[in-house]
Parts: structure tokens; sequence; C-alpha cells
């Protein structure tokens, strides 16, 4: 089931054809926040290839996303794992060859799961930074020839985990900083070729999978420190992102869009309810939590 619909276009802030004849290419596209993403460029005349492992997910997704707007194509890219450099060539190579070319990337593939440093192996460190920040750097790296013809733009999908201590998310934080200087750097280095590169990172974000873990007391604490006093919405992400690819956000390069209602300055979110009880308590051994 999608999240927008044609309300988007009919009653939203963007004309309907702003991307018409922009093909955007999406790693983690079957994904909660990414999948949305997507659907706000289809609804606004783009088409879209998105990337996944899971085959029945990614299918299933690209299915719904092309039932967005008449005469949408969709092309659905599963089996591709984003640490492998050639796959990904690959499957921009097939996206090319199915929809014609590549103006936007999209790079969302990302691992997280809860773990405090004293039980994360070093192989759990290195897969999360292997999805988040290699996986980004060859999406781009398989899409560069596209984007440098088209002029393209990227957006990485970030977090705000890294700019302050996040108990549990010691790995998601290191990848995402990574991923931020990637963007940056890819600002300046293909910036004279055209190509803009950006950073959205989403706060608090209701009905994903990091809200979802969350107990239901901690998720009431999570508003209470937004200052705007409410989760963020998918949406919210997508307008982001609608932003960054559009005219109007033509000059905007190397930047990071930080779309959480105020709230990493707050600097209390996951992981800060009961800070340290929760965390000694898993560092003595308890298994059986939620933040």
């Amino acid at each position: 089931m999608t999240t927008l619909d044609q309300s988007y276009v009919t009653q939203g802030s963007w004309r309907p054809d702003l991307f018409k004849g922009k093909v955007v290419f999406v790693t983690g596209g079957a994904g909660s926040i990414c999948k949305v993403q997507t659907e706000a460029l289809i609804l606004l005349g783009a088409n879209a290839a998105i990337v996944g492992r899971n085959k029945e997910k990614t299918d299933a997704a690209a299915k719904e996303l092309e039932g967005l707007r008449p005469g949408a194509k969709v092309l659905s890219l599963p089996n591709v794992d984003v640490r492998d450099v050639k796959q990904m060539s690959a499957a921009a190579n097939k996206a090319v060859q199915e929809l014609g070319r590549i103006d936007f990337v999209i790079a969302g593939a990302a691992g997280n799961f809860l773990a405090d440093f004293t039980h994360l192996s070093s192989n759990a460190f290195t897969s999360v930074v292997n999805i988040d920040l290699i996986g980004s750097f060859n999406t781009v790296k398989a899409c560069f020839e596209e984007l440098k013809k088209n002029k393209g733009a990227i957006i990485f999908v970030s977090a705000t985990l890294h700019y302050y201590g996040v108990p549990f998310q010691i790995h998601v934080g290191a990848a995402k900083a990574g991923v931020d200087a990637l963007s940056n750097a890819l600002a300046t280095e293909l910036g004279p070729l055209g190509i803009r590169s950006n950073c959205i990172a989403p706060g608090p974000i209701a009905d994903t999978e990091g809200m979802k873990r969350l107990a239901p007391g901690a998720l009431d604490h999570v508003k209470t420190k937004v200052p705007l006093q409410r989760l963020g919405s998918k949406q919210d992400i997508a307008d982001a992102t609608v932003y960054l690819f559009s005219p109007a956000g033509g000059f905007v390069n190397g930047e990071v869009l930080v779309v959480d209602g105020g709230s990493w300055h707050i600097g209390q979110g996951i992981g800060s309810v009961d800070y340290p009880v929760t965390l000694k308590n898993v560092q003595a051994g308890e298994t059986n939590f939620k933040l």
C-alpha cells in the first residue's frame, strides 16, 4: 500500500509535471522512507528504478509505485547487493536500457539494529558500514556516467545520530558520518560537472522501522523532545526530496537538510529515556529490552 496518492498533486505544493521525462534510481526503494520519496517523484512525472535484495518485496513495491500515475514506468531490480559494485553497475545499466536515462539518485539502502558497544561484533559493525557507506559510494559510482551526461543530482539518506553520542547506535552513527563526508566531497568534486550532491537527515519519523522498535513510553518521550511536539511524517521527507531535486534547489549543493522538527538540538533521542539504566542492564547481560 502506498502512502501518497493523487491528492499529493492536486492539493500539494508542486506542479504535476515537475519531473516529467526524468528517471530516478533508488536503493532501498522498497523501504519505508525511500519508497515514499519515490512515490512523490512518480506522482510528479518521473519514472523510477528501485534496487533491493528481496525479490518479492522489491517487485511488489515496484508494482504499487507504477500504479500511482497512468503511464508511469517503475523497474524492479531485485537480488542486488549494494556492497557489490559490479552488481550495482549491472543494475544501473539495466535501468538505462529499460528507462532511457538516470537523472536522480537516492542512496537509501541501510542496515540498522539496536546494539550497545559491548555486544556489537566487528562483523556487525562492518556490515552496517558496508551497506550504508560503501553501498552509497557504489551507487553513485554505478550511476556516474548518467549523472554526468544529464547534469543530475544525488540525495543520500543520512541521520542525526552522529551529531551527538547516541547509545545503541554506534555503528549507524559512524556509517552516517561517513555518508555526510562522502556527500560533501562529491559536491566539490562533481559540482564542476553539473552534478549536485546533498543529504537528507530524517529525525523521528512516524511509521518507520526505527520508531516501531521503540517501546510506547519511549515514543511519547521522543515526541516531547521534538520542538514542534510531533513526529515527522514520511511525506515530510518526500517534500524535502522534491525540493532538492527540483529547480528550486538548483543552487543547493553539499548540504545536509535535517528534517527532524528541530529535535537534534535538544540532544535527547533514542536511548535517553532512562539513561544510563537500560544501557547498564544490557551491558550486564539483559537481552529482552526496548528503548
